[in-house]
């Protein structure tokens, strides 16, 4: 059952990446769809699926995109792996907690994005720094805490609703 939830989730994971988030973009900037996920994924199912989803995410959504594939893998893969150890080592984890770690993994994901484009300079490496990887960064902890709020809620309520069963 899990595997086909997981599945499910890829797939549509690609046409919400292709089709709705340019209509989500703040001054041309998108949220990644695919780091926020493996991250909630880690958080809420553990290290182990966080890091297998973060790879299958990275690697499909790289075929529709113009990135390096290694990299895409690296990202999400090690933000599904990061976040399983986040959620395992903090005791009590919020959305701001998990808002701080997606930025965290988001900076540094981005950051090693610039640095193996052969940019040309320093300034237009700053340049992209400023004006591409830090608002997207920014983005990804906003949606992050954000969907981390709203799977938590239901997992609260659906306790909830359990509990008023017996």
């Amino acid at each position: 059952m899990k595997f086909l939830l997981y599945a499910g989730l890829i797939l549509l994971l690609v046409p919400l990446h292709t089709t709705v988030l340019p209509y989500v973009s703040l001054w041309g900037i998108k949220p990644d769809v695919g780091l926020v996920t493996s991250a909630v994924i880690g958080l809420m199912a553990g290290e182990v699926d966080g890091l297998i989803m973060g790879l299958a995410i990275g690697w499909v959504l790289n075929m529709y995109s113009a990135g390096d594939l290694w990299l895409s893998l690296v990202t999400k893969g090690g933000a599904g792996l990061s976040a399983g150890l986040l959620g395992r080592h903090v005791a009590q984890v919020t959305p701001m907690v998990l808002s701080v770690g997606v930025l965290a993994l988001s900076l540094a994901g981005g950051l090693v994005a610039v640095f193996t484009m052969k940019s040309g300079t320093v300034s237009d490496a700053w340049w992209m720094v400023q004006s591409i990887v830090l608002p997207q960064s920014c983005f990804d902890a906003v949606a992050g805490a954000g969907l981390f709020w709203l799977v938590n809620q239901r997992m609260v309520i659906d306790r909830l609703r359990a509990l008023d069963r017996f």
